[in-house]
């Protein structure tokens, strides 16, 4: 196993072990920033994600949420700024999370770690940004 891959993965531990139930996604986030990951990018449906490390690029394949063909959904912003409320208030997992974002038209999105912020994309290059707040985390 290479060191970016252990250091996220260590990075990844210590965050689920942190990170509080109702908006927790910061402090994931800060603790992955501190461990040296300047960017997560994600696909869907594939959830195939790629972080950007200081020790080097690590790609993970989760389990795709459709296979086959499918039709993409049109980009729906009020319903993916519903499917962010309801999973920043502890109200959705995570994979319930992405299946709503790709519901509401995401195809993939880009977790700046560096400037806080998230880019949310539709297959015809809408989108939708949020910024998310600063946390104090400590090893």
């Amino acid at each position: 196993m290479s060191k970016a891959i252990e250091n996220l993965m260590a990075a990844q531990k210590f965050a689920m072990s942190i990170r509080p139930k109702v908006g927790g996604f910061p402090y994931l986030a800060e603790a992955l920033r501190q461990a040296g990951v300047t960017r997560n990018l994600w696909q869907l449906p594939s959830c195939q994600s790629i972080y950007l490390t200081k020790e080097g690029p690590v790609v993970s394949q989760g389990t795709a949420l459709l296979t086959g063909h499918a039709n993409v959904p049109q980009f729906d912003r009020e319903a993916l700024i519903r499917a962010l409320r309801i999973d920043q208030a502890g109200q959705s997992t995570f994979p319930e999370f992405l299946r709503a974002s790709w519901e509401a038209g995401v195809v993939s999105y880009d977790v700046d770690f560096e400037q806080r912020r998230v880019t949310y994309f539709g297959v015809l290059g809408e989108s939708y940004v949020e910024d998310y707040p600063s946390v104090e985390v400590r090893r």
